[in-house]
Formats: structure tokens, C-alpha cells, sequence
């Protein structure tokens, strides 16, 4: 997606420069994920069709036997949770394997290592990272693992990987707001146990640089098979942390979303078995994905910034600059002066082979179960701030690279009317100042060409394959946001990890809110867990998640202002809008 045209949000609420604006995430805390506390009463049984966990010995260690040695993890009494944390997936990236395509570990250790602390975050640009004190390093493809106490190799218990977001360029997999304790206790409390894997991938140029010496090279799109190598990891190894690797599903939200949509459309949709079901909150693999002839002058101008223009193997030289160098042009403390390309796939001949959409037009992603969805405002957080007139309206579009005939539809079917734009619920024009008269027209057109285009047609995908598809909308307005931004985007997530102390969040989304707000957190938490489980979100007999199909493609809608917390309906909103992005864009 275009994250250059991300700055209302971001510029307003997290500092980025507009360089790497990112959609608004609440800053993380300086917490490095310390366990989370229990909640009252027991806890509860077991799911009956996976053997009970054996009784824990007081302040016994957790022993996991992978492939290449021994790994001993860390008992949490609170939680009854055996942790495994910083577990290597491959080479560290670093030397003639930066820029590379990562590589899996070939040799063992004779020693059992210690897995109880996170490893380092990957170098990376944003609040994300600089909220926990910038904990980075080249040498940071490590995962971790969480599971319920008892459990042991052959258990083969379904497994959760999740993937963090940050627009490409920021975060990792120890922020708090994501510690996986919370959605993991919720699974043994609805008796459908799961595992829960968190990993990290390189950000920003570290994993996103391309040319045409990194595609001879292989090395195009390093950051997905960075993720592609965990889930092999994961899938050769998680049965000795008493995980199944026939019953994995994929699970992200943004960027980590995005990058998901990617592995289901890599390699044409051969995924050799690697996950079994994905979640994807919002987002999905519909981007415009760009080539080598695109990046080379980013290329080129970097290898002449660090002194490697004139040497005979750029790409070499470019490995073997100290790191700091590098750094320095990638934060804009030595800038470029050259733009690149934004984040995202490349069509490289391998791993991407075309167009996303294309793709899922044409069948070639892989064939598992979906669980996809947004939230209702998710363009408040995409759309240009400060939009007072048409014409700045049309030159905010020219920067996303649309041209004048593109530019004029969307004018037409995107109408300066504030009763067609977003939020919907917000009457007549926010302030000029920051909003701009303009901003409801160019949210509802942002979140379109960032989102909901991709969603819909990722759904309509795999339905039309006759997949089991579960979508949803998410509309909640949450604490410590201003109401103009609606129910923006991230902030589901809060939701789904069942994090309602907002732990790592710089303003707790729960606090001053009813309880409906906690049992929404609840109900969705056991929904996703359930679906990592078996495949499906429902929780009992009693269906209220209907599966998307071609012939009645309905969505969820999550909703604290309704009874039963969620009600069903039709998806069939800004029809017009969606269907020419998708026909007209992302081709």
C-alpha cells in the first residue's frame, strides 16, 4: 500500500516525518513485555479432544528438542504458561547476508541454550520501536513461542503465528500490546488450547531494498521469506514444543496483515503445507507492486552515498559497510535525497510473480480457511490531512501515481459531500484546522484504496474456491482518541489479544468506557482463538458468524452499541468506489 500518503495520523499523533508516515498507532510504553497478571477465579479445563497437560512440577523448566539442539524456556507460575523466548529461525542476516534472501540454521549445539528472554527488535523506523527504547540489531530473526503449561512434544496442539505490523518499517514482535499470554489463557478457557508464535522480520530498507543486482541475486522480497523461513521453522520444529505443523494459521494485523496476503499469494499460492488457515485484520495482498527498474535509481543513489558507486560489486560493497552507515541514510540523518519506491511486494519472478489482484483473480493463492475483516473508518487514519479544495484534492491523488483520468473518476465517484464520506456518523465538516474542509471525502476514499478494495476482493476470492471465509467490520470508538477519527484503524487489536488493561498503550482504549467494552474484547479474543483452533470462529451450536459467500457476502459487524455486541450485514458498501479501484488501480 502507499504508506508515503499516511501522515494524518501519524504526523499528528506518533511524529513520524512524512517520509514514513504511518497510520496511527498508540505508542508502546517502555514495558518489555513482562507477564501479563492472571485474572481472577481458575482455570478453567481443556479442550476434551487433546490429551489433559501432565501435572507441572513446582519451578520445573520447560526442555524443548528441536532439529539443531536443546532449548529450555521459562514457567510463568501467574499464567501457568511455559515460554519460550528468542528462539533463533535462521542465519543472522548480517555480512554477505544482508540484503539477502535469509537462510536456515545448519549447525547443532551440543549445550541446552537458555530461551527466556526476547531477542533484539529488527532496525527499524517509528514510534513502534523508539517506545521500547529502539532494542534493535541486524541480528534479529528470532521467534517466540507460548504455551499452556503441561503440554509436551506429540501433543500436536493447533498453533497461532503472529505477525506484527508497522507499516514495514517499525515494530516487533515484544511489544507488549501484543503479549500472546492473554489470547492464549483464552483458548484453555473455551477448552480449544492453542500455541502462540510471535516472530520478527527485517523492516524497512534493511528488508524492502531491490535492484537488479539483488534480482539476479534472489534477493527480491527478502522480508517475506524472511517470515516464509519462520513458518518452515516452525512447521520442522513445533511439534517438540507439543505443537501440531498441520494445524497452523497465519494471524496479523496491518502491515503484518499485509504481509500474510503475500504468503498466501507467493509462489503462485504454493505454500507446501505451511499454515492450514489465515487471519488477516486489516489488510491484504492488493497493492501496486512495483520491479527492479523501479528501485535501481534508489539503488544506485545509495551505493554512491556509502562510497560503493564505483566498485565492480555494488551490492558486495553495500554488505560489508558498517552498519551505522547504512542507518544513517536509511533515518535521514545522512538523507538520500532520492525517493524509492514504497514498502511493499515486488514482482521479482519468484516470489511475486504479478499484480496481487491479478492473482487472486486468476485463482493462484493458497487453499486455506479465512478470517479477514476492517474496521468501519480505517481511511481517517490513511487520509491527507489539511485538504481544503479540489485541486489540492487531485495533486494529493497525482502523488499516489494516478493519472488524470483516474484522477477525474475518482473525483466523481469520491464527491466533496460530507454525507458520503468518512466518518459517517460525523455531521457536516470537521475543523479546517488540522482536518481540512475536505478530509471525510479523502478518508472514505483512502481507506478504499488501502483497505477495504483488498479485503473485499480477497473474500470474494476465496469464496468464489469455495473456502470456509468468515469477514467482519469492527465499529467502536475507543478511549483517547478524538471522535473524528471514528473507529480507525488498529484498534481492533486491543480486542482480539484480549488486552484490556491497554498494556504497552500510551492511553489505556478501555479506560472510562462501559463494560460492554470488555465483553467485547472477550467474545472476539475467543473468536479468533477458536477459529486458530479448528477453523472456524463460532463458540457454541448457535451460528451468529455467518461464512461469506458469492450468494450472500455477508460481514460481522462488532459493535458495543448493540445488545449482543455484533449483528449481520450485507457487503455491499461504497460498491461503486471499490469495484473501480479494483478493475482500474490494482491491474
Amino acid at each position: 500500500m502507499q504508506l508515503r500518503t499516511l501522515e494524518g495520523l501519524a504526523l499528528l499523533l506518533t511524529g513520524l516525518s512524512t517520509s514514513e508516515a504511518t497510520p496511527f498507532r498508540p505508542g508502546a510504553s517502555d514495558l518489555l513485555v513482562p507477564p501479563p497478571p492472571p485474572p481472577p477465579g481458575p482455570v478453567p479445563g481443556r479442550e476434551d479432544s487433546h490429551p489433559p497437560p501432565q501435572p507441572r512440577e513446582e519451578a520445573k523448566t520447560p526442555v524443548a528438542h528441536v532439529a539443531n539442539g536443546t532449548y529450555l524456556g521459562l514457567w510463568n507460575e501467574k499464567y501457568d504458561q511455559d515460554f519460550f523466548l528468542g528462539v533463533p529461525y535462521a542465519k543472522p542476516p548480517v555480512g554477505d547476508l544482508r540484503f539477502a534472501a535469509p537462510e536456515p540454521l545448519d549447525e547443532a549445539f551440543e549445550e541446552p541454550r537458555p530461551a527466556t528472554e526476547y531477542g533484539w527488535m529488527c532496525i527499524g523506523y517509528g514510534s513502534d520501536t523508539s517506545a521500547l527504547g529502539n532494542p534493535v540489531s541486524e541480528d534479529c530473526l528470532t521467534l517466540n513461542i507460548v504455551r499452556p503449561a503441561g503440554y509436551k512434544a506429540g501433543d500436536d496442539l493447533p498453533v497461532g503465528v503472529w505477525v506484527h505490523g508497522g507499516s514495514y518499517v517499525n515494530g516487533g514482535s515484544r511489544d507488549p500490546r501484543y503479549n500472546l499470554s492473554y489470547i492464549v489463557d483464552q483458548s484453555v478457557e473455551i477448552r480449544k488450547p492453542m500455541i502462540a508464535v510471535s516472530i520478527n522480520y527485517r523492516l524497512s530498507y534493511w528488508g524492502f531494498l531491490f535492484s537488479e543486482e539483488m534480482q539476479q541475486e534472489g534477493a527480491g522480497n527478502v522480508a517475506f521469506k524472511d517470515q516464509r523461513l519462520a513458518l518452515q521453522w516452525i512447521s520442522d520444529n513445533i511439534a517438540a514444543f507439543g505443537g501440531s505443523p498441520d494445524k497452523v494459521t497465519i494471524w496479523g494485523e496491518s502491515a503484518g496483515a499485509r504481509s500474510l496476503g503475500m504468503q498466501l499469494i507467493a509462489y503462485d499460492g504454493q505454500h507446501n503445507g505451511l499454515f492450514r488457515g489465515a487471519v488477516l485484520q486489516s489488510g491484504s495482498p492488493v497493492a501496486v507492486f512495483k520491479g527492479a527498474a523501479e528501485w535501481q535509481p534508489y539503488f544506485d543513489a545509495l551505493s554512491a552515498k556509502t562510497g560503493c558507486g564505483d566498485v565492480g560489486d555494488r551490492l558486495g560493497c553495500l554488505r560489508q559497510l558498517p552498519w551505522q552507515t547504512l542507518n544513517d541514510v536509511f533515518n535521514n540523518t545522512n538523507p538520500l535525497g532520492v525517493a524509492s519506491p514504497i514498502f511493499t511486494a515486488v514482482i521479482d519472478g519468484d516470489f511475486m510473480t504479478d499484480q496481487g489482484a491479478n492473482l487472486l483473480k486468476q485463482g493462484k493463492f493458497a487453499k486455506v480457511a479465512l478470517l479477514t475483516g476492517n474496521n468501519f473508518d480505517e481511511g481517517t487514519a490513511y487520509g491527507r490531512q489539511g485538504i481544503n479544495t479540489d485541486a489540492e484534492f487531485q495533486a494529493w491523488l497525482s502523488s499516489l501515481g494516478l493519472n488524470t483520468q483516474q484522477i477525474s473518476d475518482i473525483e466523481a465517484i469520491y464527491p466533496d459531500n460530507p454525507l458520503l464520506g468518512i466518518p459517517a456518523f460525523l455531521i457536516g465538516r470537521p475543523p479546517t484546522v488540522p482536518y481540512g474542509a475536505q478530509f471525510k471525502r479523502a478518508a472514505a476514499f483512502a481507506g478504499d484504496y488501502q483497505q477495504h478494495a483488498g479485503r473485499r476482493l480477497l473474500a470474494e476470492s476465496y469464496a468464489a474456491a469455495g473456502l470456509p471465509v468468515f469477514s467482519y467490520l469492527w465499529n467502536v470508538h475507543v478511549n483517547g482518541l478524538p471522535i473524528v477519527f471514528g473507529a480507525t484503524h488498529f484498534q481492533e487489536v486491543a480486542f482480539v489479544f484480549n488486552n484490556v488493561n491497554g498494556d504497552g498503550y500510551a492511553i489505556n482504549p478501555f479506560a472510562t468506557k462501559p463494560e460492554s467494552f470488555v465483553e467485547l474484547a472477550d467474545l472476539m479474543s475467543k473468536m479468533w482463538a477458536a477459529f486458530i483452533h479448528s477453523g472456524s470462529p463460532e463458540l457454541n451450536k448457535c451460528k451468529v458468524w455467518p461464512q461469506y459467500t458469492l450468494e450472500k457476502p455477508n460481514n460481522i459487524v462488532f459493535d458495543v452499541n448493540r445488545t449482543a455486541l455484533h449483528y449481520v450485514e450485507k457487503d455491499d458498501y461504497r460498491e461503486e468506489g471499490i469495484s473501480y479501484l479494483l478493475n482500474n488501480i490494482f491491474v
